[in-house]
């Protein structure tokens, strides 16, 4: 399949390093006009470059703000007031057992994954409604259907990201705008791969021992028994953001190594 996004603007939140830095070189790589986005400066002009290493033509946009805050995804919206593709990517994890969060965590949590992307989509929405074509789409997490025990205050906001994108779905009627969320399975993303390390650390093993004792007692219903490559979840938003998936709509896709059970 051709997908081609030329003349498309896309804005990848949070896209300097793992699942987001994917998709930005995937997009990218199809055309579109990317912008990323990171914290500071040095993060968003490594993230530039590691993606014109593999995309020598990409066209890239750097913007460093705080997304996780009120103030930072206004000051983007205000350097970048119109996109055709919005990926609400950005998003934090921490394991803690339920009874050590507070209260700051779970507001905090909420703050930045969640609230990122809702207030993204305001600002977005309405202008491709009008020009009738537009893809928001929001990277969730197979955490949003199967709640994980040791960071309970993470599965919440992953719940919370489908049901936004499935209520602004609904406000797409009689237009070719388009909103989906992505539920990703454990995917070998720069967090993940630094966890994953520190535990091989303490426990006197290999990252490769520790990874498959992790899918053994903690994703024992994987299918794919490995970490899911950035890449692979790229792909899927490369055709969600296409034209052919015109029809996939308020829908929550399954790129998750088969880790949910259920059929629907």
């Amino acid at each position: 399949m051709n997908i081609d996004l030329t003349g498309k603007t896309a804005l990848v939140s949070g896209s300097t390093a793992g699942i987001g830095l994917a998709i930005a070189a995937e997009l990218a790589q199809r055309g579109a006009s990317v912008v990323i986005n990171g914290r500071t400066a040095e993060r968003v002009a490594a993230a530039e470059q590691a993606i014109l290493n593999a995309v020598p033509q990409a066209k890239l946009r750097g913007i460093a703000a705080d997304l996780g805050t009120a103030e930072g995804c206004a000051a983007l919206v205000n350097m970048v007031p119109d996109v055709d593709v919005l990926v609400n990517n950005l998003g934090i994890f921490e394991p803690k057992p339920f009874e050590q969060i507070p209260d700051a965590d779970w507001f905090r949590f909420f703050e930045v994954n969640v609230m990122s992307g809702v207030r993204l989509s305001r600002a977005y929405m309405g202008r491709m409604r009008e020009q009738k074509w537009g893809r928001v789409i929001f990277i969730s997490s197979e955490s949003a259907v199967q709640i994980p025990v040791e960071m309970i205050h993470y599965g919440m906001t992953k719940t919370a990201q489908a049901a936004v994108a499935r209520g602004l779905a609904e406000t797409t009627v009689n237009t070719a705008v388009t909103v989906n969320s992505i539920l990703v399975g454990p995917t070998a993303s720069e967090g993940v791969q630094d966890f994953v390390g520190s535990l091989a650390r303490a426990g006197g093993k290999t990252p490769e021992e520790t990874e498959l004792e992790f899918f053994k007692t903690a994703r024992p219903s994987s299918l794919l028994q490995r970490f899911i490559l950035p890449s692979e979840v790229a792909a899927m938003v490369a055709f969600v953001c296409s034209p052919a998936a015109s029809a996939v709509n308020g829908a929550a896709l399954r790129v998750d190594g088969g880790v949910v059970r259920a059929v629907f």
